[in-house]
């Protein structure tokens, strides 16, 4: 934990250089244990028993005594007798599998260490860092990595969730819907209604609200609302903040807080969406005035 520690004060001094950095050394660690690593266990068997015999037979001066098995000969500069080369050879037969067998780096660091090193990496760098080999890879899938990530990107509120399908899938569906939302605000900018036309459902339960009050229910008086919408009001511009997402299989909602750059005004916003034939569609839509912090105790009914 100290270590972990001392990582996080170090890299926060430098944040806009951190992703790089730590993708550089990670990729280094795992390109040096794969080239370390002996790729054919033939080649290791023999190259061990050429190194040890080379070896040994460095360790062995040359001589004009008789051959002892005595310790204190080879301590004077005396030969090796045929049992103590045996030992020599194993010796450094082990010492040279031991070099060669390069068991990698990556895996040698304690798992919360790599996850806190990752958890300082964006969602674009992940994926590129996934890409340089197979233990960047399986570091850059770690369930608790993407866990970071999401609750770094989007919201903490979802601790407690345990997704189906792990993490980075939850992430990259979070991530879908969040720019299928962002596009209903683009939809609203340039005020196309055919554009709207697509974004919805066709089917006669989708609900849409208003900032009016009104209700509209159904297709058709969906998108003819919207159709008024555009006629009377000028393109509007949201600036959306505090954007939270909950995705199942087939449904998700956001809420979000929206801004309107003319007069400040700020609105509450609920989408829902439904999954059909590949893609997300908006199935109820309802926006109210954001209300002061003095006429919250007016609007509730005991």
């Amino acid at each position: 934990m100290e270590i972990a520690y001392s990582l996080s004060v170090a890299l926060q001094s430098h944040q806009p250089l951190t992703s790089a950095i730590i993708i550089t050394l990670l990729s280094l660690l795992a390109v040096r244990s794969f080239f370390k690593r002996p790729h054919h266990k033939s080649n290791v068997t023999g190259t061990a028993t050429s190194s040890a015999k080379k070896q040994a037979r460095e360790a062995k001066p040359p001589s004009s005594c008789n051959h002892t098995s005595n310790s204190a000969a080879l301590l004077n500069g005396g030969a090796a007798g045929p049992a103590e080369e045996d030992m020599v050879m194993a010796d450094v037969s082990k010492a040279v599998a031991e070099m060669q067998s390069g068991a990698s780096m990556m895996e040698q660091l304690v798992p919360e260490i790599t996850t806190h090193a990752l958890s300082y990496l964006d969602y674009p760098s992940l994926c590129r860092l996934s890409m340089t080999n197979s233990l960047m890879r399986k570091a850059a899938n770690d369930d608790n990595a993407w866990k970071a990530l999401y609750h770094k990107d989007f919201t903490l509120e979802q601790d407690t969730v345990t997704p189906v399908n792990g993490w980075k899938a939850y992430y990259a569906a979070t991530r879908a819907i969040m720019n299928v939302n962002t596009e209903f605000f683009n939809i609203i900018k340039d005020r196309s209604l055919s554009a709207m036309s697509r974004f919805w459902l066709n089917a006669d339960y989708v609900k849409c609200i208003h900032a009016s009050g009104v209700l509209f229910s159904g297709f058709n008086a969906v998108i003819q609302s919207w159709q008024h919408a555009f006629n009377w009001e000028q393109g509007v511009d949201f600036q959306v903040r505090d954007v939270r997402a909950r995705v199942l299989t087939n449904m998700a909602w956001i809420t979000m807080k929206t801004y309107v750059d003319m007069d400040n005004v700020a609105f509450n916003m609920t989408n829902i969406f439904e999954f059909h034939h590949g893609r997300w569609y908006l199935v109820d839509h309802h926006c109210s005035e954001m209300l002061a912090d003095g006429d919250i105790g007016q609007q509730i009914v005991h």
